[in-house]
Order: C-alpha cells, then structure tokens, then sequence
C-alpha cells in the first residue's frame, strides 16, 4: 500500500501559516513536497521562535517545526538569473507549485501560472492570497484576523453586542490551507482527464465567506444583522456552557427529545412546566431556564454531571484546555498526536493527519528540514542538471545545500 498522492511532486514556496499547512497536508498524503527557500535565512517562520526556550527545539521554532514535517529543502536565490532557471528545472518535473505570496508577487518573479505552463504544460499552480487574483481590494496586505474580521465572523463572535472575538485558532489562515487542498486536488482530477495543468487562485477572505454558510442565507433571507450570542444558540435552548465547581461543561439540546431526560436530570420545579416542552418556548425563556440550571451545576463537578449526563444520553463534554484535549482517549485512539523527530535529535508531539483513509499505507512523518539538507537529491533525483551546473550554482551562491 502507498500514500494517495505519492506520485505527485510539489514544490512548495510558502512561507506563515496558510500556504506551509495546505503544504503539510498534501505532504501528510503522499506529495513529494520540497520546500523551495530563500539563501541564508530561508522560509520566514524559520526564525520565528526560534530563541524562545518554551517553544523551540534544538533552535527550531514551533511554527516552522508543526508545518514542515514530511517536506524537503532546497535554497534558491529565486532573484538571481541562474537561480531561476535552476527553479525552472525542478518545474519541468512538477505537478504542483504552491505559493502564498502577495498578491502580483509571483509574475514580478517570474514564476507565475503563465510563465511556467509555458515551461511545463501540465503544470498546477496554486496561490492562496488574502483577496484573489483580481477585484477592487485585491492588493490589500492581509493577515488572519484581517479576513476574520472582514468576512463577518467576527461580528457574530464573542460574549454580546460590541464584543466582537476573533477565533481562539486563525481559521483565516488555516481555512485558506484546506481550500488549497481541495483545489489543487481538484485541478488534479482534471488534470487526468485534459491533460493541462491549470491555476488554483484561493482568497482567503473567500474562504471566510463560503464559512458563513447558513448564517449569511438567513441574513439574505431576513435582511437582520446578528450579534454576538456567546456561547448559546439562535435556535436551541439550552445550548451552552455552563459553571461547574471545576471545568466548564456544554449542554447541548438539540430539538425536544433532550429536554424531559435533562429536566429529571436537573430535578427543577421550575423547569418542568409544559410550555417548555417545545423549543420554540424555551428560547423565549433562554435566562430564565439557563439561570436555574447554572444554580445546580455549580454544586457539583464537571466529572460528576458529566457522568448523568452522558448516561441520559444527553449531548454534552467538558471544556477542554489543551493538555486534556491532546490526552483525550478518543484523540489518542485516532492517532491525532504523533511524535516528529528534529534532525539533530529529540522529537516533540504535534497534531496527526485527520484524514483516515482504509486503502493507503499507515502514516509517517519525517523530520521537518534544515535549510538546503535536500538540494542536490532533489535536483539529482528530479532533474538531469549536471554535477558542474549545480557546483558552479554552489560557488556563485544562488544556490545552497547543508550537504
């Protein structure tokens, strides 16, 4: 058994989070994914913590480290004439060149769709940018909370009425990653059938729109705004978080079959009155029925409520820090926490694949590299460029390798 995508060559030029993650993933699937970097200093999160003695390993910061296992490293000077026209070697041999540099980056350095589907014709592109390709903002600078707060999420976040939050995680990012996934994989499957590569143009403040989902349907529909609602919903009720004497718990009563098992549960006088059979009643009365129901949670702890709850077969779970998530049973028994290795030695855990596949071969995961440690096997191994080129791109230093 293989990998999925074992025979497909990328070549990655990102650098942060969106463009690094939809690399990892494709890299977690099989892509031979080789990280081309800037001389010297490489990739940017390359330096990002990497002095910082919580977050770091063997001067490897966790940035750099969490997005760049399974990938290799080749260091060109992309600026320079002979630098490029090495790059240009490695695209006759691509699949896929993923990029997510600012917008109109890419055609200053020549690398654009354009120019390598001229060099190779079956050639994907992908560039994942904060606004797209085109259109009147286009050009904009753009980081994860940029697009959080201008794509309206951030606007329906947070404890009430002008307390907008920004996510705990940078979906901003991270969702422009998995829409790269999606789309360089589609370009693939076409690719199959055409025989021509094509450019994936990803816009993270897209990517945000689209995750609106329902929500902007029903302000389409009923022309309101909504506001922030905390932690309950517009719908049911009770559907929140509540105080125990130790962890948060969430409660969540979907529809009217919950409701009898909680209120025997809850044991309230109070609750038990027949209009709150229905949902719609109950969100009339959502203070009212999350008040009463706060009284009695806080006396006990969240072990204990959890344990009723879950034998009523109500939908419920602690509120999870870090440490208790990444130790959940059910996240271990998934393989979701792996062990990479740093190439000089030690390894740190770090979130797995989520994607389980029952026809491919088990996962792996390889250190993330050091800058340059793959050059010249990348170029032997892809590439007929001779031994004297690649010497000679070592002398006149556009080109790098830690080998």
């Amino acid at each position: 058994m293989t990998k999925p995508l074992k025979n497909i060559r990328l070549l990655d030029l990102t650098h942060m989070l969106s463009g690094p993650y939809a690399g990892m993933i494709l890299a977690d699937l099989g892509c031979d994914t080789v990280k081309v970097e800037p001389l010297v200093i490489g990739e940017g999160t390359r330096r990002l913590l990497e002095d910082d003695p919580k977050n770091s390993i063997n001067g490897m910061g966790a940035y750099f480290f969490t997005l760049n296992r399974n990938k290799r490293s080749v260091a060109i000077d992309l600026k320079s004439s002979q630098g490029l026209e090495l790059f240009y070697e490695l695209v006759k041999h691509a699949d896929v060149v993923l990029d997510n540099f600012a917008a109109d980056v890419v055609g200053r350095l020549g690398i654009d769709h354009q120019k390598l589907a001229e060099i190779n014709p079956q050639i994907i592109t992908c560039s994942v940018t904060g606004f797209g390709s085109d259109g009147p903002n286009y050009q904009r600078p753009a980081f994860d909370q940029i697009v959080q707060g201008l794509g309206g999420g951030m606007s329906i976040t947070g404890a009430g009425p002008g307390q907008a939050v920004r996510a705990g995680i940078p979906i901003g990012d991270l969702a422009g990653g998995m829409f790269a996934v999606m789309g360089i994989q589609a370009a693939l499957l076409a690719r199959s059938t055409t025989g021509l590569g094509q450019h994936v143009d990803i816009s993270m403040l897209d990517c945000q729109i689209s995750m609106l989902n329902y929500m902007a349907t029903m302000h389409s529909m009923s022309g309101e705004i909504p506001t922030p609602i905390g932690n309950s919903h517009f719908v049911h009720t009770p559907y929140n978080t509540f105080n125990t004497q130790d962890d948060d718990i969430i409660i969540a009563v979907i529809g009217d079959k919950f409701w009898p098992a909680l209120t025997d549960l809850i044991n309230v006088d109070a609750l038990r009155d027949p209009k709150f059979a229905t949902a719609f009643e109950r969100l009339g009365s959502k203070k009212f029925i999350e008040d009463h129901m706060n009284q009695v949670l806080i006396k006990q702890t969240a072990d204990f409520w959890l344990k009723k709850l879950e034998t009523a077969r109500i939908p419920c779970a602690r509120v999870n820090n870090l440490s208790q998530s990444l130790s959940d049973p059910q996240v271990r028994h998934r393989g979701m926490v792996v062990s990479v290795d740093h190439p000089a030695g030690g390894s740190v855990d770090v979130p797995g694949n989520p994607i389980k596949m029952s026809a491919t071969e088990q996962e792996s995961y390889s250190s993330p590299p050091l800058l340059g440690a793959h050059t010249l096997d990348v170029f032997r191994q892809w590439t007929d460029v001779s031994e004297a080129r690649l010497a000679e791109g070592l002398k006149a230093g556009y080109l790098g390798s830690t080998n």
